[in-house]
């Protein structure tokens, strides 16, 4: 078995997709209407992808307070630069539970929570 994608309803597909984009880099793999009302998204590379979609007539979505999406970011200090310079705040964090990662969480435009996370070489400054 493999996992393909996760999916998430939400309000403004065109909002959503930039902030994937623009916040996180995520490439927008196929975009297509798929019905009357309805708009879909596939965003990320590899085998695991995010779906977005978009139905016009629902502007609400529900989104529970224990899920959340994580990424892999290069610097977790960078990624707090361009969330400033995006006016996104931070939700948590940042926490560094033991020396070899460190992260925090952010809210999406849905209000899904995303944890981005930077993991450290051990051992920085020895050998490999």
């Amino acid at each position: 078995m493999k996992f393909c994608w996760s999916t998430l309803k939400v309000k403004n597909l065109d909002e959503s997709v930039s902030f994937y984009e623009e916040v996180l880099g995520l490439p927008v793999n196929r975009r297509f209407v798929a019905g009357s009302g309805m708009e879909i998204a596939f965003m990320g590379e590899g085998e695991t992808q995010i779906e977005l979609i978009e139905v016009k007539d629902k502007n609400t979505t529900l989104v529970g307070p224990d899920i959340s999406w994580g990424f892999q970011v290069e610097s977790l200090d960078r990624m707090m630069e361009i969330l400033e310079e995006k006016g996104i705040d931070i939700m948590e964090g940042p926490y560094s539970p033991n020396p070899s990662t460190s992260f925090l969480h952010i809210l999406d435009p849905n209000g899904l929570k995303i944890q981005l996370v930077e993991r450290k070489a051990e051992g920085k400054g020895q050998d490999a």
